[in-house]
């Protein structure tokens, strides 16, 4: 694969539910392309075609009609097998809840997807690579701290260190700052810009305008389709933003 060619290539995807006697077309004929070093924001309502896409895009679905190459592979046809070791290899996910494992330290939590797959390190190249990926979020210091120890903003870095063990082809996270307050919600955009800014391809699914706005592209659908795809005109840069909270947060402490 050449850095020219697209992460993600959708060619005419569709995807239809049978719900008894009724057919419910959930993504009807989307065609997009994903480019290495990439952000997209991809939004719509609830019911736009959100879900399924995510679930295409992550490898957890199959699509009805069309074809889905990521990194170069046509996965489209591939069985759940092939798929899992897909999404293990090749995918990152992020996803609004943490799902990280309690009782469990942030190492060894970001050391799960090396286990899981057809890893050739060893196990202290497995702790190394797992210890880099905590540096990357900001949390170098915090590697034996179990999730109870660890803020909400926190979890989130382990979650997404956790998503680049296997150095994937796609990051992919869903709603990451649902469960997250306003500065902490920046603070993790401000991380995944970092990311992207290094060269890695993340893609956001969010219903959030403003979280949007931190990517490079937004991507928008309705009822199964692409109704916009555009390059952010007026981008949010997470470190202005996080500094502009600051202030204020200071000077509503100094009001009497």
């Amino acid at each position: 694969m050449s850095p020219e060619d697209p992460v993600i290539s959708l060619e005419d995807i569709r995807k239809t539910y049978v719900m008894g006697d009724v057919e419910v077309q959930a993504v009807r004929g989307v065609t997009l392309r994903i480019s290495r070093g990439d952000f997209v924001a991809l939004m719509g309502a609830r019911g736009s075609g959100q879900s399924s896409m995510m679930n295409i895009l992550g490898c957890l679905d199959r699509p009805t009609e069309g074809r889905y190459f990521l990194g170069g592979e046509d996965v489209s046809g591939l069985d759940r097998n092939e798929l899992a070791e897909i999404r293990n290899e090749k995918i990152g996910f992020v996803f609004q809840g943490f799902n990280l494992l309690p009782r469990t330290s942030a190492i060894e939590n970001v050391e799960l997807p090396m286990l899981y797959g057809r890893s050739d390190l060893t196990a202290s190249e497995q702790r190394d690579r797992a210890a880099r990926a905590l540096d990357m979020v900001g949390l170098g210091d915090r590697i034996h701290h179990e999730p109870k120890q660890l803020s909400g903003g926190q979890q989130q870095r382990v979650a997404i260190a956790r998503a680049l063990a296997n150095d994937p082809a796609l990051l992919l996270a869903d709603e990451p700052t649902g469960n997250l307050d306003t500065q902490t919600s920046v603070e993790i955009m401000g991380l995944f810009q970092e990311l992207n800014s290094r060269g890695i391809t993340v893609v956001m699914v969010t219903h959030e305008p403003d979280i949007a706005r931190f990517a490079r592209r937004n991507v928008v659908m309705r009822d199964g389709c692409i109704i916009r795809d555009e390059v952010v005109a007026r981008r949010l840069d997470a470190a202005q933003e996080l500094g502009q909270l600051r202030e204020a947060r200071q000077m509503a402490e100094v009001v009497p």
